[in-house]
This record gives structure tokens, C-alpha cells and sequence, in this order.
């Protein structure tokens, strides 16, 4: 693996808390009040579509090739599913994420503060497993989600996103309507707005402007998460298919491929129980994490969770 490859292929830690073993998984209540789903569905049409390609960027992640598909129509929220909209449904429902009842999650070292309990991940060390963050308290046990409403919810493992997609009557993308959708009708583009490539001087979405992980220059207006309605959307009025926070779908994290090497990745991955992360976060640049292009992927651990994980529903 090429000295690129090799750290491209962390920037997404899975924060598997094997061999901890907190009370059992809490299920949403039967009685519990569901959502309706919400007006701003945007409608897709379905239809033959593709995902992957043949021109693969970082082949171990299991870009290529192109994988023909055939979809029923569905519809998807323009938005990720924001701070305010889990707040709701933890009020209504009492459900604790995976951070809070392993009582830590990762979270990226600019955003921590001095004096507060924090272990570093070995391969990635400005990551840091903060003892009291979560959904909650994305930035330690101090900090809060005030004045972060219309931002993407965060510290959510696969699992949580699929509890919260239970209650709200919808349910995780698949790779395929990903993909379809965030391309917006443009065949096999690169980004969801075409092929043009966003710089550090002009950027096009929220990912990292400057020398990663320590200095950014802001050009994009924002260090951490931004609001969900933040920056153009697709054609088909999505916003935020490329950066801001990595999206869970209901996959598995694959990679389809009968080499040695994709075995040895796919058994590791099915040990882990890893799901599949699309869309690239605020963390990504081009020459760290090359990971925002419409057919990027990435994978985690199902209980994972960290300060750069979101997701948004399907109908």
C-alpha cells in the first residue's frame, strides 16, 4: 500500500467497543410515540442506476467496479438528521445511544478542552476517546448542543440511526440509493454537483481547507459541523452529499472483490460487524482523505460513534 493509501485508510475510525460490555441494547418502546414523516421528502424515481466505478481513486476501499442496480422509487430527506430532531426523539422515546451507555465516543482533538479525561487512538491520534461525550455533548461533558439545533446529530453509532429510523417511520439508504440520489440525475459524476473539484480556496462543501489535522483556514466558514441547509444543493435539492458529516447506510461495509487481500478485509469487517459510511465529513481533504466523491466509501463498527458520524433517512 502506497504511503497515501496508508493514511487515507484511517481517517474514518471504527470505535468498536468490543470486550466492554455495558447494560443490554435498549430497543425503542413499543408504545412510544412515532413521527410522521416529514413534508420536504424529496421523491425519486427509482429506476437502472450504477454504483462504483471503474477508475477507483483508493481501490482497498472496494470503489470498483461498477455495480449495475435496478431501484424501486423511494423518497429521501433533503437533510441529515439534525440535533433538534434527536432531541425529540430521546425526549419522546427515553432511548440512550451507544456513547452514552459506553460512556465515551471520539472526538477530534481541536475541539477538546484542557483538563478533561481523554485517551488517544494509537493510528489516529488526533482522535480522542473522551470519557462523557456524546450526541448530547459532542465535545465532552461540558459542552452542549446549544445553538447547534440545525446541525447534523453526531456521536450516533449504525445502530442508533437505525433505532431513530424505526421511530420516525423511514429507514437507512442503501449504497445504491445513496449514491443515486446524490448525484442528482448527472450520470456517474464525481461530486454531487459535477465535476467540479472543490479547492482550498474555493471550496464547495464543508470538508478541510489547509494542512490537515492542524491547520484550517476557515474558508469554508466552518471548523467543525455546519447547518444541514448549508451550501448548494443537487439537482434534486439535497444538501450536504459531500461533506459536512459521514452518512450511515444500511449496508455492510464489502469490498467486493475475490483478491486475498479483499477476503482478509471482508472477514475483518464481518468480525467487526462493520456497516457502510458515505459522503465524507468536515475532516475530509484531498490529500488526507480523498473520501468525498460520490463513489467513496468507507467503513465502522456498528456501535461506533464519533464527531464526524451522521446519517439521513429514506421513505
Amino acid at each position: 500500500m502506497s504511503e497515501h493509501a496508508e493514511k487515507v485508510s484511517r481517517c474514518c475510525p471504527s470505535a468498536s467497543r468490543s470486550g466492554t460490555a455495558p447494560a443490554a441494547r435498549q430497543a425503542v418502546a413499543a408504545g412510544a410515540s412515532r413521527e410522521a414523516p416529514p413534508a420536504r421528502l424529496v421523491p425519486i424515481k427509482g429506476g437502472a442506476t450504477t454504483t462504483g466505478t471503474n477508475t477507483p481513486v483508493l481501490r482497498h476501499d472496494g470503489e470498483s467496479p461498477i455495480r449495475r442496480h435496478r431501484l424501486p422509487p423511494y423518497r429521501i430527506d433533503p437533510y441529515a438528521v439534525t440535533n433538534a430532531w434527536f432531541k425529540r426523539f430521546v425526549e419522546t422515546t427515553g432511548y440512550r445511544t451507544d456513547a452514552e451507555r459506553f460512556g465515551w465516543s471520539l472526538v477530534f482533538h481541536t475541539f477538546v478542552p484542557e483538563g478533561i479525561q481523554v485517551q488517544r487512538v494509537v493510528d489516529t491520534p488526533w482522535w480522542l476517546k473522551v470519557f462523557g461525550a456524546d450526541w448530547a455533548h459532542p465535545f465532552g461533558p461540558q459542552s452542549s448542543i446549544e445553538g447547534l439545533e440545525n446541525h447534523p446529530v453526531t456521536h450516533v453509532s449504525w445502530e442508533d440511526a437505525v433505532a431513530f429510523a424505526e421511530w420516525a417511520g423511514g429507514r437507512l439508504p442503501t449504497e445504491a440509493e445513496w449514491e443515486h440520489a446524490a448525484r442528482g440525475g448527472l450520470p456517474r459524476a464525481t461530486f454531487p454537483w459535477g465535476e467540479t473539484e472543490p479547492t482550498d480556496k474555493t471550496p464547495l462543501c464543508n470538508i478541510w481547507q489547509g494542512r490537515f489535522p492542524h491547520d484550517n483556514t476557515l474558508a469554508d466558514s466552518y471548523f467543525g459541523t455546519a447547518p444541514v441547509d448549508s451550501f448548494a444543493p443537487n439537482s434534486f435539492g439535497l444538501h450536504n452529499m459531500a461533506g459536512n458529516v459521514w452518512e450511515w447506510c444500511a449496508d455492510p461495509f464489502r469490498i467486493r472483490s475475490v483478491g486475498a487481500r479483499a477476503r482478509q478485509a471482508n472477514h475483518a469487517a464481518a468480525v467487526e460487524n462493520m456497516k457502510l459510511l458515505k459522503g465524507g465529513s468536515y475532516l475530509c481533504h484531498k490529500s488526507y482523505c480523498y473520501r468525498y466523491r460520490i463513489q467513496a466509501r468507507t467503513g465502522a463498527s456498528a456501535d461506533s460513534s464519533t464527531g464526524h458520524m451522521g446519517f439521513r433517512l429514506v421513505f
